[in-house]
């Protein structure tokens, strides 16, 4: 944590004991949704409460107020002599960007739920922008996102890229023959994409680490060259990073953590060319493919293994380590003293 002696509030927390140590076991202030039906798992179908819960935290007590958002944290309400800085994720994607995405994923684009859908979402995305002034300042986790910041809220951001625990991930003696991916597995994330280009590569080995709704569906398509190990501990998602002759990636990703990782180890990468990633991956750690298609993905992979012998694994690994968690630490830290010595002066 950045600031580890702050008090922490959330819509809901169901953070498994395991993570508690990344806030050091603090307890959280929630909102009622916590306490709602079956919102353990499926705290998403109460979206629509979700920003008149956010307005029922009571921050009015704190000099300082920084909302880590990518849906509604932003609108918590603040005082004229309170200081609150927004991390940006992203604009809820769901409501903006992939709309349209997101309503065919989710059969909702026609029928009553569909309608009710979007009455939720367009009544969400005015109540989005309405509280865009709650906040005195935007920090965006990429480029990337703070053009969509500009886009959707009118607002201009800094850009300070997220956190990557960069330090415990090290080099391999030797690469070996597979390829690999990890992410959970929802449709935007393309698992399915990787796996339909490698079926059709069936002399060459995929390995993916991760679980999700869209398991069993791509699971079913894999062919014999492809395995799905699900979720697997840390230990065995780092050695799979380190060992994997290249990581692929074929999301649209806000910023994309995952890459850096693999690039960590001193791993390629071989990633959809938007978003996030083009921030992180450059042509000498990785190569990118036009569009979300197998065909340019296949020959993205036939383009890396005839410049494998190109890729440096220290090089890799240096060009990523600015990510690293101490330049975040710093940076949040000077950007939050700053702006809240220049809101004193003015009281």
């Amino acid at each position: 944590m950045v600031f580890p002696e702050a008090n922490l509030f959330a819509v809901i927390d169901f953070m498994p004991d395991h993570l508690k140590q990344h806030i050091f076991h603090k307890q959280v202030t929630t909102t009622f949704i916590q306490k709602l039906p079956f919102a353990r798992k499926h705290y998403r179908n109460y979206l629509c409460l979700m920003p008149l819960a956010i307005e029922q935290l009571d921050v009015s007590g704190y000099d300082v107020v920084i909302s880590s958002s990518h849906a509604v944290a932003k609108g918590v309400l603040t005082h004229a002599n309170q200081l609150h800085i927004c991390y940006c994720h992203s604009p809820a994607r769901y409501a903006w960007d992939l709309y349209h995405q997101y309503l065919q994923e989710s059969g909702l684009q026609s029928g009553l739920k569909g309608l009710l859908a979007k009455l939720i979402l367009h009544r969400f995305r005015a109540w989005d922008v309405a509280t865009v002034n709650r906040v005195d300042y935007f920090i965006a986790n990429s480029r990337y996102i703070a053009r969509r910041i500009k886009k959707n809220y009118g607002r201009e951001s800094t850009v300070i890229h997220p956190p990557v625990d960069v330090e415990n991930f090290t080099l391999a003696p030797a690469k070996e023959e597979f390829y690999f991916t990890a992410s959970r597995l929802v449709p935007y994330k393309r698992i399915d994409l990787i796996v339909e280009a490698f079926n059709e590569m069936p002399e060459k080995r995929l390995i993916v680490i991760g679980e999700g709704p869209d398991f069993n569906k791509v699971k079913a398509t894999a062919g014999p060259n492809v395995s799905l190990l699900g979720y697997q501990p840390f230990n065995v998602l780092k050695d799979h990073l380190q060992r994997a002759k290249a990581f692929i990636f074929a999301a649209e990703e806000d910023f994309g953590i995952t890459p850096v990782e693999a690039q960590a180890c001193g791993t390629p990468v071989i990633a959809f060319g938007k978003g996030g990633v083009l921030e992180t991956v450059t042509s000498q750690t990785g190569i990118f493919f036009p569009s979300q298609d197998k065909e340019n993905l296949k020959q993205a992979v036939k383009l890396f293994e005839e410049k494998q012998d190109l890729f440096d694994q220290n090089e890799i690994r240096s060009s990523v380590l600015r990510f690293n968690q101490k330049r975040f630490r710093e940076q949040v830290r000077q950007f939050v003293f700053e702006k809240f010595d220049e809101l004193k002066q003015n009281f």
